[in-house]
């Protein structure tokens, strides 16, 4: 793969309980492309994936969420998981993170149940956009136009639905991480 997300910088944001597939095979992706990627939590130290039907590993985290300046970072990334999202929305700093990306028109990537920051943040507004099936009310509600498809991308932001569609979903996240900022 060419490097086109070379000098880029990508935030990962997440809490425990994200789906760990949705934070590995994406940051690869993104590594593999050429991008710095840094896991930011309100967690210190390390935070904890769910592996499908279990707690997983985990992971380092490179910056803590007190920390982490959404100005420092070109793009960002939303994995899913329903605990991890559950936990972001609620928490005013990650609100804020994620409305910063959206404010500056800088491209955002979201899995499954990683819209649910989205919405939280009022970034979802006009968007055409996909998820995890049980989210459609919720996006529809909040102004989005809900789809059915494996991958979605509307203005830079890109959503996918489930694990199955992470490599559609990859291909398409750096297609936009490499764009930069776009105007909503």
């Amino acid at each position: 793969m060419t490097q086109k997300l070379a000098g880029k910088k990508v935030a990962i944001l997440v809490d425990k309980g994200f789906e760990q597939i949705e934070l590995e095979k994406p940051k690869a992706a993104l590594e593999e492309a050429g991008a710095e990627a840094h896991i930011i939590s309100p967690q210190s130290g390390t935070v904890r994936g769910w592996d499908m039907t279990d707690w997983g590993k985990e992971y380092n985290v490179d910056v803590n969420l007190k920390q982490a300046v959404a100005a420092d970072y070109d793009a960002l990334l939303l994995p899913g998981g329903v605990m991890n999202p559950d936990y972001l929305r609620t928490n005013q700093q990650a609100v804020a993170f994620v409305r910063a990306f959206s404010d500056a028109g800088k491209p955002i990537a979201a899995i499954c149940h990683g819209p649910w920051t989205l919405i939280e943040a009022q970034a979802v507004q006009g968007r055409r956009m996909t998820s995890w099936p049980s989210l459609k009310t919720d996006l529809t509600n909040a102004g989005a136009q809900w789809v059915d498809e494996e991958v979605v991308t509307h203005n830079g932001l890109v959503t996918s639905r489930k694990p199955d569609d992470i490599p559609a979903f990859n291909k398409k996240m750096i297609e936009e991480f490499a764009e930069g900022k776009h105007e909503r």
